[in-house]
């Protein structure tokens, strides 16, 4: 037994020390980037000029148009560290969650080598960033080779590899031709940006190409002592396995009539909106005299009273779990996760909609009750929108539940009613923050109750997210089968 565990692990083994290999052998790996990086370091004066001219007359041509600038800045980011590493570790867990663990040690390997030779490489040559007339965008660090191009390169290039057998053969092909779009408009924008030279982004790609080859190169050979068939690379690194990392390749179709779910969808944000609109007035302007004038009144005054350093450091942090980015982030790990585990669009679907629905239904609202903010002290400043309803607590009220309904019925493994716990302690972490914080009325937070269960039940009706466990009347994972597998992984460690 311990000599078939041994020679299961060789192959990975030789193909992280190829990998390492490759990584202190790049630099020869591509003529080209060689001989770029020498013109760069001892600053050859052609060279020198053409960067200068070109960063130039982007500058001029860019500068003076602000939406553009936005537009360049929200291309530049596809290409940062934040998003890629993001982009690897969420396809990584889900190679691992699929039991391909050979193609996430390739995605790891890849992109841990991206990641070292952009600031070794900087380091090295110490070139400064350009200086243009009028700056638009900024950076740190020294300017060759450009991470951005060398880290969009390395990649999108190893997720393509490693996801092209998902695709049918027709979009292999635009796949492909997307991907480098893609990597060229990340290196254009950080020429138009005043971020880096021409030779910058032309080193970042050419690096990258040479890395990512010596690794796909590398996983080849590893496919070749194991005895496998080597594919051409427009076949991605292991074709058989095609089946098993398509997102759902079980589920024919996501919806079963997509146009009557778009219209009740359609019917159901109106209705909703019309409720959030009545409650919204009433509680704002009619509402005189009622309870809900005297708990909206006398509500902020008592958080207003029990201010302390400790407990508002507290409920800014509380307060964060609910701004955008946050929800964001969560959305995007658990999303990905979702279908890795059960193979299904229409969960992810029912997340999706159920925040942008949150996020329409909370600006409309907001734009025409327009409430004033209670008459405390707001501790967060003048913000874009008005009180009612709370976006905040209503968008964790939305995700959170969301997430609860998704995951509940799906398993019987006890951390399911942490999901249902986390639904109810979030959006009363976050309401009663952003109370605290004099940023809402407690009817601000009734309404984010209102939305959050009127959108969530509607969605629930129209998507069924969970249709799939509700046909075949079991839970997707089952306390049984974990235990089982638990039971033949115990034995199989066991020596002979």
């Amino acid at each position: 037994m311990t000599a078939v565990k041994e020679t299961g692990r060789r192959p990975l083994g030789h193909f992280a020390e190829r990998s390492l290999v490759g990584l202190l052998a790049v630099a020869g790996a591509g003529v080209a980037f060689g001989v770029l990086l020498m013109l760069v370091r001892f600053r050859w004066s052609p060279l020198q000029q053409g960067d200068h001219e070109a960063a130039e007359w982007f500058n001029n041509l860019v500068a003076q148009h602000g939406p553009l600038v936005t537009v360049l800045q929200a291309i530049t980011d596809l290409g940062g560290r934040p998003v890629l590493i993001w982009l690897i570790t969420i396809a990584v867990v889900g190679l691992l969650i699929r039991r391909q663990s050979r193609l996430a040690v390739y995605l790891i390997v890849t992109g841990v080598g991206g990641l070292i030779l952009d600031p070794s490489l900087k380091a090295l040559v110490g070139r400064l960033r350009p200086v243009v007339d009028v700056p638009v965008a900024s950076a740190p660090g020294n300017s060759f080779p450009s991470g951005h191009a060398l880290g969009s390169f390395v990649a999108y290039g190893a997720l393509l590899l490693v996801f092209l057998p998902a695709m049918s053969p027709r979009w292999r092909k635009p796949a492909i031709a997307i991907a480098a779009v893609l990597i060229f408009l990340v290196g254009l924008t950080r020429i138009a940006l005043g971020v880096h030279f021409v030779s910058d982004v032309l080193g970042g790609w050419l690096l990258g190409a040479a890395w990512l080859g010596v690794t796909a190169y590398a996983f080849r050979l590893w496919r070749r002592e194991r005895g496998r068939p080597v594919p051409p690379l427009t076949e991605g690194l292991e074709p058989e396995a095609g089946e098993e990392i398509a997102p759902a390749p079980a589920e024919e179709k996501v919806l079963e009539h997509p146009r009557s779910a778009v219209a009740e969808l359609l019917v159901g944000w109106v209705i909703v909106f019309g409720a959030l609109y009545a409650f919204g007035m009433y509680v704002s302007y009619h509402a005189k005299g009622t309870f809900f004038a005297t708990l909206d009144t006398e509500v902020p005054r008592w958080f207003a009273a029990r201010h302390t350093d400790a407990l508002t450091g507290l409920s800014w942090w509380w307060s964060k779990f609910g701004d955008t980015h946050a929800i964001l982030l969560v959305s995007l790990v658990f999303c990905p996760i979702v279908l890795a585990v059960w193979r299904r669009w229409r969960p992810v679907l029912f997340v999706v909609l159920a925040m942008f629905g949150e996020l329409s239904l909370f600006l409309a609202t907001a734009r025409v009750v327009e409430r004033p903010r209670p008459p405390v002290e707001n501790l967060d400043g003048q913000m874009p929108t008005s009180s009612f309803p709370s976006g905040h607590i209503a968008a964790t009220i939305c995700l959170w539940a969301a997430m609860a309904i998704i995951v509940f019925p799906r398993t019987d493994r006890w951390w399911r009613w942490l999901f249902v716990a986390m639904a109810v302690i979030m959006p009363v972490g976050v309401a009663t923050s952003r109370m605290y914080r004099g940023m809402h009325h407690p009817t601000d937070f009734m309404g984010a109750i209102l939305l959050g269960t009127l959108w969530l039940s509607l969605l629930y009706w129209v998507i069924r997210p969970n249709a799939d466990v509700h046909e075949g009347n079991r839970p997707a994972i089952e306390s049984e089968q974990v235990d089982e597998l638990d039971d033949e992984l115990a034995k199989a460690s066991r020596p002979d």
